[in-house]
């Protein structure tokens, strides 16, 4: 029993180990097939990622071949300035309340106390008109702005200067505009365009110590040489401003020839910041510093240094003209911030810059929108026609609720670009948009004025307030970049770059070397998909929201406005969409690739869009800052729906006209993307006549509105004529008087005595305050005794040749 046990248990084990084995055996071949399988798989996935790599080579070589390649002066400008809301919309996705947690203008009680005393004490003593004629301040008034430190208000006060913020110094212009736009650019260059601030940051101590205090006293006043005859616009190419670096008597230095022009201040400046192109064809710089844009300090009496003669723009009266020299020996101690910032002019540049477009230039603007909100909305009241107030015709309330709207807009883009700066950034392309938005705004707006006041604003002299005004305007339109030129390639084409979230990494790949090609193909492969990414992204959110966009559009009540978080709820999610809008364009541009830089059609209409929706945000940062005004809804609906219209339209005609070979299919997403369903989803339109009527009717009568408008509008003390302020300080006597006669014509009675004196007092406002100006001689000629105009002497000549000489014969 026990052997059949161990026979069976024999066999059983015997049994168990052949099927263990065949087991064993099955399964490592199983699994030398799967190694296999896998290694079969990992050599399709090797190949497959081959054949993706080399795609995305040809792909990256391919674009390297399309894409121009950067300047060192353009590499250089896409590192300069910062960035930070334009980057958000070229997100397609900014946020008002981050806005309003970061950027909040505001004033010190000292910069309050100056702009109430020392600048209405400044334009106290400055008469807009005489200014005009003489083309020059008084001594008195170039020695008081001196004195008070006008011209060093950025300088720190460690050094003499006021250490102002950005939001005072603008402000300051801006009252100084609403008087004299004179004073507004004399005052404006030492400020943005001059070398105090850039001495304050990169200048030697040597120069900081004899340079500054004498710059913040008004000892020497500053001006900034940089435009020359073939370079405008394109004034960083400094053509025509060489300079060589040469050793002499063993001291380092260049020689330099220069013909600049347009420069203002330079006929009066003590000290001007000359930009150069520095080469070093010797090598003496030995490494410290470099060739290119370089900045000089170079004081008046600098031998060879020609300063003095004077352009006239326009009719303006500061001082504008020409900084010339040829071979002018300039030691290194003259390079702002000595040798070791040579090359370093184009970083200074743009900090100049962006204050000087973006801040000094809007603050004009500000000043012109407060005048003619406030001096022309008074006059429409008070000037009658057909014995009704002007005011009453529907043209005039076209053209002062268009300027009302425009005003705000300048004025609430100025506040934020002023916060912005003050938040020490230097954002360049916020800062164009504000130069050509706000400049071309106020050219409107004084245009409107023009058109309202009509007669009393074309005759020259004391009383006309308007006019200098309208020559000036079309000067800042010009100047720091024509605005032509900064709409239609300075904005999106920097902006572009250097704002969109992928951009500037996918375009610094296609620059890099060859041994560096795999590293560049990765980098560029991986923007390039973000690029993508963020293309559908938007596509997708500007269909989601530009349908629901379209829905609240067209369900709102035209009322709606005057609740003012509905107003602030609507509004923002309109802005959203079409940052979604323009984010997408954004991304199509890719499709052209190096052509963009010459499409500049489609770069203005971007540029338009991009500005409809900047100005947009900053329009209800405004509201949010300012709301419980009287009748601030009413003209931010009116600037709100202008905005909304401008943006749209600029896309929907860049949708029309999208160039390039894969123009049409940029066409057709484009259109899908932002007009989902054509015309019905385009439901921005001009604001409505009944907005239109109510904002000017707030203009012209006592409103808490036209208050706002008036803060920081310059008014001469009571007892002395000056016609804004007359003019403002009469709306309320000659609107209550319109009341009274009103009152007495639809009860059919007499006047009280009060009433009478009241209507009486008002219409002898009226005569005096629609007077024009007059001469009895214009110029010195006609001022000799026995002068007699050339044509009076012509008549005489004829009539006594005639026999006839009279019609009738008295006595």
């Amino acid at each position: 029993m026990l052997t059949t046990y161990s026979q069976t248990l024999t066999k059983s084990t015997t049994s168990g180990a052949r099927s263990l084995s065949v087991l064993a055996n099955s399964n490592l071949h199983k699994q030398g097939a799967l190694v296999g399988s896998r290694r079969h798989q990992v050599q399709q996935t090797r190949t497959l990622l081959g054949f993706v790599d080399a795609i995305d080579k040809r792909v990256y070589r391919w674009a390297r071949g399309v894409m121009p390649a950067i300047s060192k002066t353009e590499q250089i400008a896409l590192g300069c300035g910062t960035i930070g809301f334009d980057r958000d919309i070229f997100s397609g996705s900014p946020s008002l309340q981050h806005l309003l947690d970061t950027y909040k203008p505001k004033l010190t009680a000292e910069e309050q106390d100056f702009l109430e005393n020392q600048v209405d004490h400044l334009c106290g003593l400055l008469n807009d008109h005489d200014v005009s004629m003489q083309k020059d301040f008084t001594k008195e008034a170039w020695d008081y702005m001196r004195d008070e430190r006008f011209f060093g208000m950025k300088i720190p006060k460690e050094w003499g200067g006021l250490g102002f913020s950005t939001q005072a110094v603008s402000m300051i212009l801006a009252k100084l505009a609403t008087h004299c736009f004179d004073a507004n650019a004399t005052v404006a260059v030492p400020n943005s365009l001059g070398p105090g601030e850039l001495l304050a940051r990169y200048g030697t101590q040597d120069q900081q110590e004899y340079f500054l205090p004498r710059l913040a006293d008004g000892t020497l006043i500053p001006c900034f040489g940089l435009t020359g005859p073939h370079s405008g616009s394109d004034a960083t190419s400094l053509i025509g401003s060489d300079c060589i670096v040469e050793e002499r008597d063993g001291q380092l230095g260049v020689k330099a020839t220069f013909k600049k022009r347009y420069i203002t201040l330079a006929p009066v400046a003590g000290v001007v910041g000359l930009g150069l192109n520095l080469s070093d064809p010797n090598g003496l710089l030995k490494g410290q510093g470099e060739e290119g844009f370089t900045v000089a300090l170079l004081e008046r009496d600098h031998p060879g240094l020609r300063m003095g003669d004077r352009h006239m723009p326009l009719n303006a009266a500061f001082m504008n003209g020409t900084v010339e020299g040829e071979d002018v020996w300039i030691p290194m101690d003259c390079i702002l911030g000595g040798q070791e910032r040579c090359g370093y002019g184009w970083h200074m540049f743009v900090e100049c810059l962006a204050e000087g477009r973006g801040v000094s230039l809007p603050a004009g603007s500000v000043g012109a929108a407060r005048g003619v909100a406030t001096a022309v909305g008074a006059y429409s009241r008070i000037r009658k026609q057909f014995r009704v107030p002007i005011a009453e015709f529907g043209g005039i309330q076209e053209a002062l609720a268009n300027a009302g709207s425009d005003g705000v807009i300048t004025i609430a883009g100025t506040d934020l670009m002023n916060a912005i700066v003050d938040n020490h950034e230097a954002p360049m392309v916020i800062s164009s948009v504000m130069k050509q938005n706000c400049t071309e705004r106020g050219r409107r707006i004084v245009e409107q004025g023009m058109d309202i006041a009509a007669g009393s604003a074309i005759c020259r002299g004391n009383n006309n307030y308007m006019g200098n005004a309208y020559m000036s305007l079309p000067i800042a339109i010009t100047v720091e970049g024509a605005n032509i030129m900064t709409r239609s390639f300075q904005i999106i084409g920097q902006g572009l770059t250097r704002c969109h979230p992928h951009m500037l990494d996918l375009i610094t790949s296609l620059q890099m070397p060859k041994s560096e090609e795999n590293k560049a193909v990765a980098i560029f492969t991986s923007q390039f998909h973000k690029v993508v990414k963020h293309g559908l992204t938007n596509f997708f959110q500007s269909v989601s929201r530009g349908l629901g966009a379209t829905v609240a559009t067209k369900t709102r009540s035209k009322k709606a406005y005057k609740d003012g978080d509905k107003l602030l709820d609507y509004h923002e999610k309109q802005l959203l969409r079409l940052s979604a809008n323009f984010a997408l364009t954004a991304d199509l541009c890719f499709s052209l690739g190096g052509r963009l830089k010459f499409e500049e059609l489609l770069m203005g209409r971007l540029a338009d869009a991009l500005g409809g929706i900047f100005l947009g945000y900053a329009t209800l940062h405004h509201y949010s800052r300012r709301r419980g005004i009287e009748g601030l809804e009413a003209v931010t609906e009116h600037a709100m729906l202008k905005l909304e219209a401008e943006a749209q339209d600029a896309l929907l005609e860049a949708s029309k006209n999208f160039p390039g070979p894969l123009g049409g299919v940029a066409s057709t997403v484009m259109k899908m993307g932002c007009f989902p369903l054509g015309n019905m989803t385009r439901p921005y339109d001009k604001p409505h006549d009944a907005l239109t009527k109510e904002v000017s009717r707030l203009m012209t009568t006592p409103s808490e509105l036209r208050d706002m408008f008036q803060e920081n509008v310059y008014m001469a003390p009571e007892g002395v004529t000056h016609q804004v302020s007359d003019l403002i300080r009469a709306l309320p006597v000659c609107v209550e008087a319109d009341k009274i006669a009103s009152t007495l014509r639809r009860e059919k009675r007499q006047p009280t005595e009060e009433e009478a004196n009241k209507i009486a007092k008002a219409d002898a406002l009226r005569d005096v305050l629609i007077q024009v100006d007059v001469f009895e001689n214009l110029t010195t000629e006609e001022s000799q005794e026995g002068y007699k105009r050339p044509a009076l002497q012509g008549t005489e000549e004829r009539l006594a040749a005639l026999e006839r000489k009279e019609f009738v014969k008295y006595g």
